[in-house]
């Protein structure tokens, strides 16, 4: 017999990115079907330094029907094409890893393999020099492109997207509740959370609950206990400090993450200002030398205090518990390196958008949710290791511990894999792509020792043809584009960044 449906009354726990990032996109997409109500105290700060995304957000908001150019105003956003990873092999080297597609695949081979044929064959050119997205990031150019053809995220200031998608839910339905939750109200018979209690008094009922309280995961851990996975061991960073500068020239479409001997810092180049930071080991740093590191690098007057973040690298071993489901750093938390914070809420969300229960809550849903999340954050809890362990540094304690330290086993198939044969492959629609994996890998100092036959099929002449032609092609789009931070300021400048 077919289950009725009954309204949902959903409620989330937190603002911030994550809880208005869910409560736009449940508010958008299930309208009347549910009933939303987000609780959030004003006297709660936010971590809010998650400023740099990747391309899927392009998507989502998308599927929100959010304007791109309203947005970008909105958040004072810039384009981003990548992300420049310097010191990171060796101290006064850079590589670049970007979100595009490098030269052409075959269907049987990666285009590193045939690049690498060429290098069998004399061609001297970079691998960089077939990647669109490169070229015009280091040239400091951007433009949409037909076809998409251009692959790009944004770098914005995240407390304004959290206000940008607070306007969108509560013109779409959703309830704001201002207060302090005092208290998680369970059901003694059930377990499940019935009500929020919060200090007034006041008590916010439910049948679906979203723990975006940040790291104080004050559901899921604090009330249903389902315990953590700790990465320290493969990440070991344990600290950050972000500030906020003036900005004092253009800004470019890329991140820069510069590493240093007890971590890395990053800079994040918005319209109206620039993002800092700096991401450190306090075994081998102290929060005052890191203070004093990150303040005598930035540039332009600094316009906020620095903002102090403890943080273990790890995940909750549930992050769908009973009818409360972790969204954000509730979740877990993967330091910033590979921009990938706001795109794990956004599965999250998607993910749970997809599984919402007719009727009661399907274990089967339950547990396929905790599946797919915990497989995202091991896919990227391996790509962000490989940064740390495929380094030739060991001018530190802290490289030295990198360079020694185990890694799991399937970071190490992908590693050597790679290594004996220049193949990737994706599993499970992972978030890295085979180009990023080669970006990456070979900008670590990992080559392959052999490439695969398909290759050889290509006459000398052939071979020089379609590498010629592909340079050239990504050579004249780029001499062809505007500058970025012309592009922006005809596209989606906003009125602060004009008066900046």
């Amino acid at each position: 017999m077919m289950q009725e449906y009954t309204k949902r009354r959903i409620v989330v726990a937190g603002g911030g990115t994550a809880g208005w990032m869910a409560a736009a996109a449940l508010a958008r997409t299930m309208g009347d079907a549910i009933e939303l109500t987000l609780v959030e105290s004003d006297a709660i700060g936010t971590v809010g330094v998650g400023e740099s995304t990747i391309p899927p957000l392009v998507t989502y908001n998308r599927l929100l029907g959010i304007g791109e150019a309203e947005f970008m105003s909105a958040t004072q956003a810039t384009f981003k094409l990548g992300i420049s990873f310097e010191n990171w092999k060796v101290q006064g080297e850079k590589y670049f890893h970007s979100f595009g597609v490098t030269g052409r695949d075959h269907w049987s081979a990666g285009f590193q393999h045939f690049w690498m044929h060429g290098l069998s064959k004399g061609h001297e050119w970079s691998f960089d020099d077939y990647c669109l997205e490169l070229k015009a990031a280091y040239a400091g150019k951007f433009a949409h492109l037909p076809d998409n053809r251009m692959n790009y995220a944004y770098q914005l200031d995240s407390t304004l997207y959290a206000a940008f998608l607070r306007k969108l839910a509560e013109a779409d339905g959703a309830r704001r509740v201002e207060g302090r939750i005092a208290e998680v109200r369970l059901s003694g018979d059930s377990g499940k959370i019935e009500a929020l209690v919060l200090d007034s008094g006041q008590r916010i009922e439910g049948d679906l609950f979203l723990d975006c309280t940040g790291f104080r995961a004050l559901l899921i851990e604090g009330a249903l206990h389902v315990g953590f996975d700790d990465w320290t061991h493969y990440l070991p960073c344990d600290s950050a400090i972000a500030v906020q500068t003036a900005s004092v020239r253009p800004p470019i479409p890329y991140t820069r993450a510069i590493a240093h001997d007890a971590g890395w810092q990053w800079r994040i180049p918005l319209q109206h200002r620039q993002g800092n930071g700096i991401v450190y080991c306090s075994r081998y740093l102290a929060q005052d030398a890191a203070l004093e590191r990150l303040l005598s690098t930035i540039e332009g007057e600094q316009l906020t205090k620095p903002n102090f973040i403890r943080f273990t690298t790890g995940a909750r071993r549930k992050q769908w518990h009973r009818n409360c489901i972790a969204i954000g750093l509730s979740g877990g938390f993967m330091e910033p390196l590979e921009s990938t914070s706001i795109h794990l809420i956004q599965r999250a969300i998607l993910r749970l958008i997809r599984m919402l229960p007719m009727g009661e809550v399907s274990d089967r849903d339950v547990a396929e949710f905790n599946d797919q999340q915990m497989t995202d954050m091991v896919q990227i809890r391996d790509f962000l290791v490989l940064h740390y362990k495929a380094t030739e540094r060991r001018d530190s304690p802290f490289w030295r511990q990198c360079a020694d330290m185990e890694i799991p086993d399937s970071l190490t198939q992908k590693v050597e894999l790679f290594r004996e044969t220049g193949r990737v492959f994706r599993k499970n629609d992972e978030l890295f792509a085979e180009n990023s994996w080669v970006q990456v890998m070979m900008g670590q100092g990992i080559m392959p020792q052999a490439y695969h036959p398909v290759a050889t099929k290509l006459a000398d002449d052939e071979l020089a043809h379609l590498l010629g032609g592909l340079r050239e092609s990504v050579a004249k789009t780029v001499a062809g584009l505007p500058d970025h931070h012309a592009y922006v300021a005809r596209y989606c400048s906003s009125a602060k960044a004009e008066a900046a």
